[in-house]
Formats: structure tokens, C-alpha cells, sequence
């Protein structure tokens, strides 16, 4: 099974579009939403929702007050000063253990919290994987890894995952990029959108992930355009293609249109290009084609 991750730098640059149009083309992909953070590929894939389950991410301490001992030895030694006067704050811990090691009458305990949940759905273009973090929840990573590990699991009679990354370098980042087969970073025409591309064009290559990349609304800086393309040209990094900025596919999206009116636009005829580019270097021959 091959992976793809479609990530950029920063969230908003159109990674999320360009992924629902590559599920769309592949047509018959497992695809994933790595970004659990703000999912939103969702809303251009429209799925039914066929199982949902609670996620636990992360750990937070628990006192039993009748074994205190009120030493304050947990206290103390709190990092976090998520203890304070002997009382628990949840909201400053981070679950990391110490207090249960020091306690010298086991009243501190860990017991795992909810952080989000997950969701397997169907569309019409194949299964879907997604989740949603919990707001102000900790391990989105773990999360993204538990989405792409359910993805892996549809995919037993598909030959390619599509992940819609998070943006960024970090953590989420980290755990969608690792591992996969392919890295498409899309770039917008910015001062940002270049550094972006380095920042996170670096975090592919730590992970030996092979990285493309591509341009979205190139025509609104023809310069900035032209600086990322040298840039990738200096860095050996092919340049997938050019997203021209279209109004009409903003307009389909806001439709709530089916990914397939997305494709008829100016901006998803460019799309389908890149999608000839990536599917050229992922796939061997004749493993895709749409509509079979």
C-alpha cells in the first residue's frame, strides 16, 4: 500500500482542496484526515459517518484523599504546579507521572482522559478515516497516528492511502509525514509560504520522506511564484505544478458542490495536472485510473 501526504507550512494554503480533488481522481484510495486539529475535508467529501469511537490520548493524575498523607512531597516536585496547597488543577497537568512516583502513601494515581474521537466513514470515493482533538487537548500526534493506523486497516483492497496532513512542523506534522511514500507541500506566492516550504520541506527530508511541491494561487504574486520555483529548483525539489486563484472553485465550495464541480473549474484543471505528476512518481502504471 502506497501513502501520500498532502501538508504545507501553514493551514489555509489550499492542501485541503487539493487533497479532496486527488481522492476524487484516484477514485477508488482510502483517504484520511490528519488534521485533527481542524479537520475540515469532510465538508468537500460529504461522508456518512459509520462508526465512531472515543480517544484516549493522554493520562491526567488523580488523588485519593483518604490516603493522603499530606506531605506535600507530590507537591513539591510538581513541574507543571498543576498541585498547589495539596489541590489537584487538571487543567495544569500533563499526566507526566511524578507525583504518583513520590507519593509515599499511593494516593496519586494516572487514569487516562478523553482527547477525541475517531470516525470511519463512507463516501463515495472510497473510506474515509477522520477525527476530531478535543478542544484544548493534548497528543494530537498520537491521534493523527491512530487515524492513519485505521486508515491502513480500510485498505486492504486499495493501493494508496491520501492523507490531508497538518500544517506546520510539528508534532501532528510529524505523525503524518512519517512513514508515508510521498509528500506533496503545497506553497503559496508569500514571503511566509517560502519559509514555510523550507520548514516543512525540511521535516520531510529528516524523515527521508521524498517531497513535492506545488504552488496554490501563483498568479496573485508572479514574483513570489517565480522565487519559490528557484527555490525548489536549488533545492532539487520538483515543482508538481501551478494552482491559478479561481473564483469559481470558491464558489463551488461554498456551494457545499461535489468534489467533480471542483475539477471543472479553472483552479481543478490545474489540480488534475498535479494529480498526473504525483500519480506519475507514486504509481506504477495503470494502477489508477478514474472512474475504475
Amino acid at each position: 500500500m502506497r501513502q501520500l501526504v498532502i501538508t504545507s507550512g501553514k493551514g489555509g494554503t489550499g492542501k485541503t482542496t487539493v487533497a479532496a480533488c486527488f481522492v476524487a481522481l484516484s477514485w477508488r484510495s482510502v483517504c484520511a484526515d490528519a488534521d485533527v486539529d481542524a479537520p475540515n475535508l469532510h465538508l468537500l467529501l460529504h461522508p456518512k459517518v459509520l462508526e465512531e469511537r472515543e480517544f484516549r490520548g493522554a493520562k491526567t493524575a488523580v488523588k485519593n484523599e483518604e490516603l493522603c498523607a499530606r506531605c506535600g512531597k507530590c507537591e513539591e516536585h510538581c513541574r507543571f504546579q498543576a498541585i498547589r496547597g495539596l489541590a489537584l488543577d487538571p487543567f495544569r497537568c500533563e499526566g507526566c507521572g511524578v507525583c504518583v512516583h513520590v507519593c509515599p502513601s499511593g494516593a496519586m494515581r494516572l487514569e487516562e482522559v478523553v482527547t477525541g474521537r475517531t470516525m470511519i466513514s463512507r463516501t463515495r470515493y472510497g473510506p474515509f478515516a477522520h477525527a476530531l482533538l478535543n478542544i484544548g487537548a493534548e497528543a494530537s500526534g498520537k491521534l493523527v497516528t491512530e487515524v492513519r493506523r485505521r486508515a491502513e486497516g480500510l485498505g486492504q483492497s486499495e493501493s494508496l492511502v491520501i492523507i490531508d496532513g497538518a500544517p506546520g512542523i510539528g508534532c501532528p506534522v510529524i505523525a503524518s509525514v512519517t512513514g508515508t511514500d510521498l509528500a506533496l507541500i503545497v506553497a503559496e506566492p508569500s514571503v511566509s509560504g517560502l519559509h514555510d516550504l523550507a520548514r516543512v520541506l525540511g521535516v520531510a527530508r529528516h524523515f527521508q520522506v521524498e517531497a513535492l511541491a506545488c504552488i496554490n494561487k501563483h498568479d496573485l504574486c508572479p514574483e513570489l511564484s517565480e522565487e519559490i520555483a528557484a527555490f525548489c529548483s536549488r533545492e532539487n525539489v520538483e515543482l508538481a505544478g501551478k494552482i491559478p486563484f479561481d473564483p469559481g472553485l470558491v464558489e463551488a465550495v461554498r456551494r457545499s458542490a461535489p468534489v467533480e464541480a471542483l475539477l471543472e473549474t479553472r483552479a481543478g484543471r490545474a489540480i488534475e495536472e498535479i494529480w498526473e505528476v504525483v500519480k506519475a512518481r507514486l504509481l506504477p502504471p495503470k494502477s489508477f485510473c478514474r472512474g475504475g
